[in-house]
């Protein structure tokens, strides 16, 4: 057998292979679905420890646990906050029993309402839960104020917009609970 006979069997062996039909083609990747993308959204919010400190707390026998009809709704604006001497805790960031207010240099910060009524998330658009989680930015809006410690906003500058789109997808899917967060009150001016 000659060079020129195996390269005939060749391409007689390729001709008969593109005729034989199209080659499988991979399998597309699945879409997920909206419940799929909710429930991912679902484990994303709780193992992230978002409820630690933007769900209201009760007291039971083994300490403090959100409270179900309040989940995700921020500080209680009915809660008062206990008393605070600065001036006992030098150099250290307060928190209240319940987890949801937090006292330190920067002033006095609320845990935000995450629910999908129009007092937590529920007028966002993705792109500015986006911007609030990735930028640290109050309620997403370019050139508004930075959010507050102890949110770990910069946790989030890594996450991936398909992890923050299932985050967003669940909490838009939450009982909407009706409830203004109080504004933070500035830092009290140094003596």
């Amino acid at each position: 057998m000659n060079t020129r006979t195996i390269t005939l069997a060749g391409a007689a062996a390729l001709l008969l292979a593109s005729c034989s039909g199209p080659a499988e083609q991979a399998p597309a990747p699945e879409i997920p679905t909206v419940q799929e993308i909710t429930a991912r959204g679902k484990y994303l919010v709780n193992s992230m420890g978002c409820h630690d400190c933007h769900s209201p707390k009760l007291m039971g026998p083994k300490g403090p646990y959100p409270d179900p009809d309040r989940l995700l709704s921020g500080h209680p604006a009915d809660e008062p906050l206990p008393p605070l001497d600065p001036k006992a805790n030098p150099g250290w960031a307060n928190l209240t029993m319940g987890l949801t207010a937090a006292h330190g240099p920067w002033g006095i910060s609320f845990a935000a309402n995450l629910t999908s009524d129009a007092t937590g998330i529920g007028d966002w658009t993705e792109e500015q839960f986006k911007r609030a989680l990735k930028q640290g930015l109050y309620k997403g809006i370019e050139g508004s104020r930075p959010l507050l410690p102890p949110m770990p906003w910069q946790n989030f500058a890594e996450v991936t917009d398909e992890d923050i789109h299932a985050i967003f997808t669940y909490l838009k899917s939450t009982n909407p609970v009706a409830h203004l967060v109080p504004a933070p009150p500035p830092p009290a001016p140094a003596h």
